[in-house]
């Protein structure tokens, strides 16, 4: 179990507080991805690559301070699981957005949907690490609540992904077929990493109740 922090060692890295960040890059990054999948411009593709690298930073950010903390809130292992699995959520999208332009197969509606819901995943799980944050481990509901609602967007999105992978069947053009059925499957991955954030979530805050 991590060790309390005592006092006169308040001076200790806001680990918490630089998940926290992270997942605000993230969330950014997502909303760039949904606008992109919409119908969206260029620019919002390079949005999605600019917020993986700031992600990045995060991520590495985070690494460093639970490498020189000599306390944590949660354990170091359940805080780096969380950060990496966030982290490739972002990676996820830009390289779904780098696949479609390769593929020359533009986002359609089934793929807006699911970068949608992906967006409001991944800020259920924003609004997880800042009740933690405000709120502490031992005060878990909150945070467990919000994880919840994290892997509810994501049953939605399984049921997205299935009805496109279904609609395919209608599609003549075998190049077409290919390369969209590769752009589901590759953002539905995406949806898998968000449920694992959250699971961890569960299971970090409750080892510490």
């Amino acid at each position: 179990m991590p060790v309390r922090l005592p006092w006169f060692l308040s001076g200790e890295p806001d680990i918490l507080g630089l998940l926290d960040a992270q997942a605000k890059v993230t969330v950014e990054g997502m909303r760039a991805f949904a606008a992109w999948s919409a119908g969206g411009t260029s620019d919002d593709a390079e949005r999605v690559r600019d917020c993986e690298h700031g992600a990045d930073d995060a991520r590495r950010a985070l690494a460093h301070a639970l490498r020189t903390a000599l306390v944590t809130p949660l354990e170091p292992e359940d805080l780096y699981t969380m950060s990496e699995r966030l982290d490739g959520v972002m990676n996820g999208a830009k390289d779904a957005v780098r696949e479609a332009e390769v593929m020359g197969i533009p986002p359609d509606e089934h793929v807006r949907e699911m970068a949608e819901l992906l967006l409001e995943g991944v800020r259920r799980l924003d609004d997880a690490f800042g009740r933690l944050t405000k709120q502490g481990a031992k005060e878990h509901g909150p945070a467990t609540e919000a994880a919840d609602a994290a892997i509810k967007t994501q049953r939605r999105l399984e049921r997205v992904y299935r009805d496109a992978a279904s609609a395919l069947i209608e599609v003549d053009d075998l190049r077409e077929v290919m390369g969209r059925r590769e752009l589901y499957r590759r953002i539905s991955r995406l949806s898998d990493d968000v449920v694992e954030v959250a699971e961890r979530v569960w299971y970090a805050t409750v080892k510490e109740g």
